[in-house]
C-alpha cells in the first residue's frame, strides 16, 4: 500500500504585530534623523559649519545642505528600488536602513569648522548625501511591507504605519533636543532663544549617537520578516523585471509624475510646518526679519502638541481612506490645504492663541494628506516595478516639495519683511497643482496588488499592462 503523500509546509506568512512594527520602526528612525538634522540644521550648524558675519546667511547655507539629501534621494530610489523589485523587500530595507544609521551616527562625530575648516562641512554635505540615499529606498520599502501584507480592504490602514514613523520621530527627536537644552541651558544674561556653549560644544551631537540604539532595533526586527507573498508570486512567476526603471519610464511614465504631484503639497506643508516655522517661531519680534519671537523651549513644545494632531489624524485618515477612496479623501484634504495656506498670515497674527490654532490646524491635515500617500503610491505599479515606481515617485517630489521648500520660504519671510503671508500664497499655489494631479488621477482603492501580472502573461503584456489604476 503507498504511502500516503503528505502536503507541502504553507509558505510562512508575516503576522499582523511583525508587520506593522517593521513599517512603523524604520520610517519612525527615519524621520528622527530628519528632524535632528533639521533641528540642528537650525539651532547649530550656521554657527558650527557656516560660519557667516549674516546670520540669513548661515541659515539659508544650512539650509541648502539639508535640501542636498533631497538631491541624492531619486538616486537611492532607484538603486534601492531595483534591488527591492529584483532581490526582494526584506535585504533592501535592511541595507537602506542599516546606510541611514551609519551616516547619521558619523554626523554626530564630526569635526566643526573650527576644527577642520572647509573639510569638516565637505563631511557634513557628505553625510547628508548619505542620508538621502538611504532614504531613496526607505520609505517605499515600508510602504510595500504594510500595504502587499494587509488585507485589500484595510491597505490604507495598514498603509498609515509607515507614515506614523513623522509624527512618531517628531516627538522622539525633539522631546530628546528638548532634554539636552533643558540639562545645558544657556548661561545667565545670554538670549535664551540661543544654544548655550555646551549645547554647541557637545550637546547637539547626543541625538545622532543615540540613532545607532533605534537602528538596531530597527534591524533586528526587520530580518524577522519574510518576503509578501504578492512579490512571491511575482519571483515564482518569472514575471521580476531585468531592468526595473526601464520598465517604469516605458510603460509607467504618466503614474510617475502623477504620483511625484500628488505628494508635491503633502512634502511643501511638511517641510513648511517642521523645519520653516522652527526657525520663524524662535526669530525674536525686532529682528532685522521679524519672527514671533518665542524661545526655543516654548515654541518646540507648542510644536509638539501640534504633532499629537498629526499623528491622530494620520491614523484616522487610513479608515476614511479604505472607504471613501484615496482620490476622494486627498481632494478634500487638499482643498483644505490651500484655504490654511491663505489663512497662515491672519493666524499667525492673532498672538499665542492664534500660533496654536495655525499649529494644529497645519498639523492635522499634515496626518490627512500623509496617511493615504501609505497606499496609494504602491497602488499605482504592478508588483515587479512597484518599490522603483512607488520609490521614485516619492522622492523626486521631495526635490520639488522639499529641497527648496525652506529655502524658498525664508526668502519670501525676508521679501515679506517679516510677515509670513507669501509664503502661505506658496503653500496654496503647490495645493493648487496637487489638486489639478487629483482630478486627473483615478481611483486605486480597488485595484489588486497583483493585477495584470499573471504567469500566462507575456513578460513584454506585463510591462504595458499597469494595474487598473493607470
Amino acid at each position: 500500500m503507498p504511502a500516503p503523500t503528505s502536503s507541502p509546509a504553507p509558505a510562512p506568512v508575516n503576522s499582523r504585530s511583525r508587520v506593522l512594527i517593521a513599517s512603523l520602526i524604520g520610517t519612525t528612525i527615519e524621520f528622527y534623523d530628519f528632524y535632528i538634522y533639521a533641528t540642528a540644521a537650525v539651532l547649530v550648524f550656521p554657527t558650527l559649519f557656516f560660519p557667516s558675519s549674516d546670520p540669513t546667511t548661515a541659515l539659508l547655507s544650512s539650509f541648502a545642505v539639508f535640501g542636498a539629501a533631497m538631491v541624492a534621494r531619486p538616486i537611492g530610489a532607484v538603486v534601492f528600488g531595483h534591488l527591492g523589485d529584483r532581490l526582494g523587500r526584506k535585504g533592501t530595507l535592511v541595507a537602506s536602513l542599516l546606510t541611514m544609521g551609519i551616516a547619521t551616527f558619523l554626523i554626530g562625530v564630526l569635526p566643526t569648522y573650527e576644527q577642520a575648516g572647509w573639510i569638516a562641512t565637505a563631511l557634513l554635505v557628505l553625510m547628508r548625501l548619505a542620508q538621502g540615499f538611504a532614504l531613496g529606498g526607505e520609505w517605499s520599502g515600508a510602504a510595500l511591507v504594510a500595504t502587499e501584507n494587509a488585507p485589500s480592504d484595510k491597505r490604507a490602514l495598514y498603509g498609515t504605519f509607515p507614515q506614523l514613523g513623522a509624527p512618531l520621530g517628531f516627538i522622539i527627536g525633539n522631546g530628546l533636543f528638548l532634554i539636552i537644552g533643558a540639562l545645558l541651558p544657556s548661561t545667565a544674561g545670554a538670549d535664551p532663544s540661543q544654544p548655550s556653549e555646551a549645547f554647541l560644544s557637545w550637546g547637539w551631537r547626543v541625538p545622532f549617537l543615540f540613532s545607532a540604539v533605534m537602528v538596531a532595533i530597527g534591524l533586528w526586527v526587520r530580518m524577522r520578516l519574510v518576503e509578501s507573498t504578492v512579490f512571491s508570486r511575482t519571483r515564482e512567476a518569472g514575471l521580476v523585471r531585468k531592468l526595473p526603471l526601464a520598465t517604469v519610464f516605458r510603460s509607467h511614465w504618466k503614474q510617475l509624475v502623477l504620483g511625484t504631484f500628488f505628494m508635491l503639497a503633502t512634502y511643501v506643508l511638511f517641510y513648511l510646518m517642521t523645519t520653516f516655522s522652527l526657525s520663524y517661531g524662535r526669530t525674536p519680534e525686532d529682528a532685522a526679519v521679524p519672527g514671533l519671537g518665542y524661545s526655543y523651549t516654548t515654541f518646540v513644545l507648542m510644536m509638539i502638541f501640534g504633532v499629537l494632531f498629526f499623528a491622530v489624524f494620520t491614523l484616522v485618515s487610513g479608515p476614511l481612506a479604505d472607504k471613501y477612496g484615496r482620490r476622494s479623501t486627498l481632494i478634500l484634504v487638499t482643498a483644505g490645504i490651500l484655504v490654511f495656506g491663505l489663512a497662515w498670515a491672519p493666524l499667525t497674527g492673532m498672538g499665542t492663541l492664534g500660533v496654536v490654532l495655525w499649529l494644529v490646524l497645519g498639523f492635522t491635515l499634515m496626518g490627512m494628506t500623509f496617511g493615504p500617500m501609505g497606499a496609494l503610491l504602491p497602488e499605482l505599479f504592478p508588483t515587479s516595478v512597484r518599490y522603483t515606481g512607488s520609490g521614485i515617485s516619492y522622492n523626486v517630489s521631495s526635490i520639488l516639495g522639499a529641497a527648496v521648500a525652506p529655502f524658498i520660504a525664508v526668502a519670501l519671510w525676508e521679501a515679506g519683511d517679516g510677515s509670513p503671508w507669501l509664503v502661505g500664497v506658496y503653500l496654496s499655489a503647490m495645493a493648487l497643482l496637487t489638486l489639478v494631479a487629483l482630478l486627473i488621477g483615478k481611483e486605486t482603492k480597488d485595484v489588486a496588488l497583483d493585477a495584470g501580472e499573471v504567469p500566462t502573461a507575456p513578460a513584454r503584456d506585463e510591462d504595458r499592462a499597469a494595474t487598473t489604476a493607470s
